[in-house]
């Protein structure tokens, strides 16, 4: 598509040369608009935003854990926890300002009340909860939300590995005295435990804007 634009721009370029005219900035802008309405179909849309939507929340993902795995090593399970409950959310933020974007996890077992999901997120939640309840794989999924103006990219997110179980787990056997101590303090109304190896934790929440995924097209 850059190519046909570009292709465009070179003919009024050469036109504008011929009739001695300069085509104004608001020409070519005018180009780009029409380029973009007549060119870029809501499938491609869609499609660009599943493929968006991935490798933000990959990215998302990759920081998160990374940023916890380095806390357990250097400070232990418990002081982790802490960790995870000062810079969980600003990690996202920094992650939704680079892109413009709003991401979010979300779950009907939180263990940040921020992380309960809002109205039109449970009937998405709903689903992938049945899938995991009836061995049907859960896929990314993309819903028009606002009019059509914001794409919302959802994916459910697993328990990957034992790792998670030291906070996610059985109290008493995985997750230990120490840490659990630190959970009633800093989570009152945790849900989040309990969980084994392959379990659905909750899923990915990000809203495209529809004109921030055009842009990145």
């Amino acid at each position: 598509m850059k190519n046909l634009f570009n292709l465009v721009l070179l003919t009024l370029l050469l036109i504008s040369c011929n009739s001695n005219e300069r085509v104004s900035k608001d020409v070519f802008e005018e180009v780009n608009k029409s380029m973009e309405v007549k060119k870029l179909n809501e499938a491609d849309i869609i499609q660009a935003a599943m493929v968006w939507g991935e490798e933000i929340s990959n990215e998302a993902q990759k920081q998160l854990i990374s940023a916890l795995q380095e806390a357990i090593a250097n400070e232990g399970v418990p002081e982790a926890i802490k960790f995870c409950n000062v810079n969980a959310l600003p990690i996202l933020k920094e992650v939704s300002d680079k892109y413009n974007v709003e991401i979010k996890r979300v779950s009907n077992q939180y263990r940040n009340p921020a992380d309960k999901p809002l109205e039109y997120e449970e009937g998405i939640l709903d689903t992938y909860v049945y899938n995991g309840e009836n061995d049907i794989a859960n896929e990314p999924n993309i819903q028009k939300i606002e009019g059509g103006e914001v794409l919302l990219f959802t994916k459910a997110i697993m328990i990957p590995n034992a790792l998670c179980l030291n906070c996610h787990g059985q109290t008493g056997t995985e997750i230990s005295p120490e840490t659990q101590k630190v959970l009633d303090e800093l989570y009152p109304e945790d849900k989040a435990k309990g969980h084994k190896i392959g379990d659905l934790r909750g899923m990915w929440s990000i809203r495209l804007p529809k004109k921030e995924v055009v842009k990145n097209m």
